[in-house]
């Protein structure tokens, strides 16, 4: 009896995180204009905004060391500050991206005031190429070296609706 609590214990488990990491969204509308993109770390979330409105939201992972503003080259962190959208690349190492205007003349100041560099090569990416398998399951952890990571569906629709220009801030 005890055997059978603990095994409808973890498949109930395993259905409350499987229920979690599939949903049902909705495709944004293409003739909506995408003006700003918001990233908040500490809720791990990405915003699309058009004006004052939210158009949509998704997951994501941060850089390893997701606390605070990224200082130079290799702390793993995710910068926080306004940026716009420098690039777009649909044939990266990770599955597409955009390019982040990271670092800027503060950022650079900064790295140079404590002598290393800032480093560079900011994105807003899916998963590495061959693993899109893993799809949402990236969503448990940070893991990237300071970029923005979503899934391989949900850069698909963020790429196609992102102009170069675009405003993006990053706050905690």
């Amino acid at each position: 009896m005890k055997t059978k609590l603990i095994l409808l214990l973890i498949l109930l488990i395993a259905a409350v995180v499987f229920l979690g990491f599939c949903h049902i969204d909705r495709p944004i509308d293409k003739t909506v204009h995408i003006d700003k993109i918001l990233v908040e770390k500490s809720k791990r979330k990405l915003y699309l905004y058009s004006g004052e409105k939210i158009i949509k939201s998704y997951k994501i992972s941060l850089g390893r060391n997701p606390l605070g503003h990224k200082e130079f080259e290799g702390d793993k962190k995710t910068p926080e500050g306004f940026y716009f959208i420098n690039d777009k690349n649909p044939n990266s190492g990770y599955y597409k991206n955009l390019g982040i205007s990271y670092p800027n003349e503060k950022d650079i100041e900064h790295a140079k005031s404590i002598g290393k560099s800032p480093g560079g090569q900011i994105k807003i990416h899916g998963l590495k190429n061959g693993l899109g398998w893993i799809s949402r399951l990236h969503l448990l952890l940070d893991w990237t070296a300071g970029c923005i990571a979503v899934t391989n569906k949900d850069i698909d629709e963020i790429y196609d609706i992102i102009e170069i220009g675009t405003a993006i801030e990053i706050r905690e």
